[in-house]
């Protein structure tokens, strides 16, 4: 009986069961993590699955900007190998960080190393859900059930043994399972289904700036293959309310581009102010490309941005046969882009422990290896979002400001100093811990500041310059060397 004996048979070719609920890309990514060491899988997802590239219900942040930090596209290629190369064989980017970026950060302009260190995979949500989703499933090992619905879940406080359905018709069922993976995201019903197990004292921790997303998708004046992300960053330190924005090259020749504003300046649905909007955030540069675009999609807007943590791997009652994983743990303020590659980390953190034992407690040993690359993750967003003003949840203590302060002359340094920025970036993309940021020599080089003078303008190529000129008829921005 439980997770431990099964997953022990499942290593040695046994019919171990493993139920994941959702086929989110958490979901899809958990059934690659476990598919080698069970008989079989079955993923349940309470609503319709596209067979291509299309929207998914009850996704709603799809309709924003996405890509894969490099410790994300790490972890996706150690579950499902080559899924990088298909993804860009699908129209997907890969993005030479920071090479190909243009950010306008809340310390001045990043400096487009000539040398990159890391790489961003961006693309519409839809085809990067298809293209995982697609190798997972050709996997004779694992099924999808859609239309039907997890209410509940088999055991008692020491052991899940499966699931309860609901078929979309009406009728339920019971589903036994050795091992229980929830994906089911933001709108997880685990801890209720916890306390009907009697496992209570589950700890909910949310921090919420307050911010609104509005996207819109556009066909590029310009060929996206090699064109550089584009971003202006908020600065908490200025008054009035926080504003950001993004532009991303997607498949198809097209750019995504994402709008965020705080409480008293977000943005809105309406059409005809979506470039006026962007326009106020701290440089034109968004506003001024969009000027020669064309817009494909009406504009989508999300309030649901709150950074939301359950700690599961805290509570003294853990039952075998069960593991949280994705936005079902932790779920991202998603101005950070952290949601995938945690999602993907914690999917290797799974089989990697799974892998090498089946002694009991393995179960809450698993919920505990799943929460460590969330902690890196919560730590940068959070630490980032609680200098807000509009930010809920928590205040910013001494600690907290002294450390901001100095992650800030880090971050000037870093626009001058290729140690720091390697640094700075080894952490944003989820490849090193915040810890890192402390080292000795990190240290040193931001006592010492920036190398280079500060860039006061984008930083466009020559030949970025040329499109451009073509479609603005003057001069774009000159190149900084």
């Amino acid at each position: 009986m439980g997770d431990a004996l099964g997953m022990s048979r499942a290593s040695r070719g046994g019919g171990s069961r493993v139920v994941v609920v959702g086929a989110s890309m958490a979901g899809m990514l958990a059934a690659a993590a476990v598919k080698d060491l069970a008989g079989s899988v079955e993923i349940v997802e309470a609503h319709e699955v596209p067979e291509g590239p299309g929207p998914r219900t009850g996704v709603p942040q799809a309709v924003h900007i996405h890509f894969l930090q490099a410790g994300g596209i790490e972890a996706v290629e150690a579950l499902l190998p080559g899924a990088g190369d298909l993804l860009t064989a699908a129209g997907a980017h890969r993005i030479p960080v920071t090479t190909n970026m243009i950010v306008h950060s809340p310390e001045g302009w990043y400096r487009r190393w000539r040398r990159s260190t890391h790489q961003l995979i961006s693309a519409s949500r839809d085809l990067m859900d298809f293209v995982v989703r697609k190798q997972v499933l050709a996997d004779s090992r694992v099924a999808l059930r859609p239309h039907t619905k997890v209410v509940g879940l088999l055991g008692d406080r020491r052991a899940v043994t499966g699931v309860r359905l609901r078929a979309a018709d009406g009728t339920e069922t019971n589903l036994p399972a050795d091992l229980v993976v929830d994906a089911s995201g933001r709108a997880t019903r685990l801890p209720r289904w916890l306390e009907g197990l009697g496992i209570t004292g589950l700890v909910q921790d949310d921090v919420d700036s307050g911010l609104v997303y509005a996207s819109r998708v556009y066909r590029a004046p310009v060929p996206t293959r090699g064109w550089p992300f584009v971003g202006v960053q908020a600065d908490p330190r200025l008054p009035g309310p926080a504003k950001s924005g993004g532009i991303l090259p997607i498949e198809g020749d097209r750019w995504h581009v994402s709008l965020m504003g705080a409480p008293g300046g977000r943005p809105t649905r309406d059409p005809d102010a979506f470039e006026p909007f962007a326009r106020t955030l701290r440089h034109p540069v968004l506003a001024d490309l969009l000027t020669h675009a064309e817009p494909l999609t009406e504009v989508s807007v999300t309030h649901s941005t709150a950074n939301r943590r359950h700690y599961y791997e805290r509570l003294r009652a853990w039952p075998e046969g069960l593991v949280a994983l994705g936005d079902s743990v932790a779920a991202f303020n998603p101005v950070y882009g952290q949601g995938m590659s945690v999602a993907a980390q914690g999917a290797v953190a799974l089989r990697n422990l799974w892998a090498h034992g089946s002694a009991p407690g393995l179960a809450r040993r698993a919920q505990r290896a799943v929460a460590r690359p969330v902690d890196a993750a919560w730590a940068l967003s959070t630490g980032q979002d609680i200098h807000f003003s509009t930010t809920n949840g928590r205040t910013p203590g001494l600690t907290d400001r002294l450390l901001h302060r100095y992650i800030s002359r880090l971050s000037r340094t870093a626009m001058g100093s290729f140690h720091a920025a390697t640094a700075l970036t080894d952490v944003l993309a989820l490849q090193a811990p915040p810890t890192s940021l402390v080292a000795p020599r990190t240290l040193l080089t931001a006592l010492a500041g920036p190398l280079r003078p500060p860039l006061h303008e984008p930083c466009f190529t020559e030949a970025e310059r040329r499109l451009l000129d073509k479609l603005a008829g003057r001069r774009t921005p000159r190149e900084s060397q």
